[in-house]
């Protein structure tokens, strides 16, 4: 949950997208072409993306999700021009593709059986307000400082939860090989 809560932190909400396109001279009138243009981006790559999480570690996948997302906030970051707001969209569209069906697979195959439906509560109701509290704070960013600061922030939270998911597999991995007690290796 923890990593979860740090990730959302990174993906404030998707309007600041269309405010971002807009600031870079989208009309407003155009403005649905910001989720269309993501969404088709997440969609396509759901499918391919869920096939390669049942192949590939979970813990490898998701921080090439969380590199992706790295890459789409810089790029909406400083790329400047619509085409460069338009590609940081289509980023962020493949960071969700990448990353939201295995955050479901990682809550699915960490909670015990019996407690599943709330384990998927607790991950939305922590992740839910990661949100609010995100886009708060990229709201504040955008108004103080430019829209500039809101994406490097979020880069920097990207960069923050892939630390906390090395760290969390390193961690798991220097415990199932530490000898025990009597010499002999826990597995």
């Amino acid at each position: 949950v923890a990593i979860g809560v740090v990730f959302t932190l990174a993906r404030f909400s998707e309007a600041f997208l269309v405010l971002k396109a807009h600031d870079e001279g989208l009309p407003l009138a155009l403005a649905p072409l910001v989720l269309v243009a993501m969404n088709v981006v997440y969609s396509l790559g759901a499918y391919p993306a869920g096939a390669w999480s049942d192949q590939a570690s979970p813990t490898r996948l998701l921080l090439v999700g969380l590199a992706v997302l790295i890459g789409a906030d810089l790029m909406l970051a400083f790329a400047p021009g619509l085409w460069g707001a338009f590609l940081g969209i289509a980023l962020w569209g493949a960071h969700m593709a990448l990353t939201q069906g295995l955050l479901a697979k990682l809550v699915a195959q960490h909670a015990p059986a019996t407690l599943r439906g709330s384990a998927f509560g607790l991950f939305n109701l922590a992740t839910g307000i990661a949100m609010l509290v995100a886009s708060v704070v990229a709201g504040v960013l955008w108004e103080r400082i430019g829209s500039a600061a809101t994406f490097a922030a979020g880069a920097g939270f990207a960069v923050l939860a892939a630390l906390l998911v090395t760290v969390s597999a390193l961690t798991r991995r220097a415990g199932r090989d530490e000898p025990s007690p009597g010499g002999a290796r826990l597995s």
